[in-house]
């Protein structure tokens, strides 16, 4: 008999700190820290739009209200997905 998977994913996530430096999430009981010169899209915005983070897949988070998509890998690897600006 195969099992199928019911409802939406229960995964919370949530930031847990906001400071001068940058935020920690916690997901799945591991904390990650997102700091501003890693992620500047989260430095200058208000702090309900940082708290508004959604993890529509395991290990991928999203902030709607900055349309800003990270996943685990990137968090943790900032140095391997430099950022560039585009005009």
């Amino acid at each position: 008999m195969k099992s199928e998977m019911l409802g939406k994913n229960t995964s919370q996530v949530e930031v847990t700190n906001i400071s001068s430096h940058g935020i920690w999430i916690l997901s799945n009981d591991e904390e990650m820290f997102l700091s501003y010169d890693d992620f500047p899209w989260f430095k200058d915005v208000t702090i309900g739009k940082i708290l508004n983070i959604e993890e529509p897949f395991p290990n991928h988070f999203y902030w709607p209200d900055l349309d800003v998509d990270l996943s685990t890998e990137i968090i943790k690897n900032p140095q391997r997905f430099p950022l560039k600006h585009q005009l």
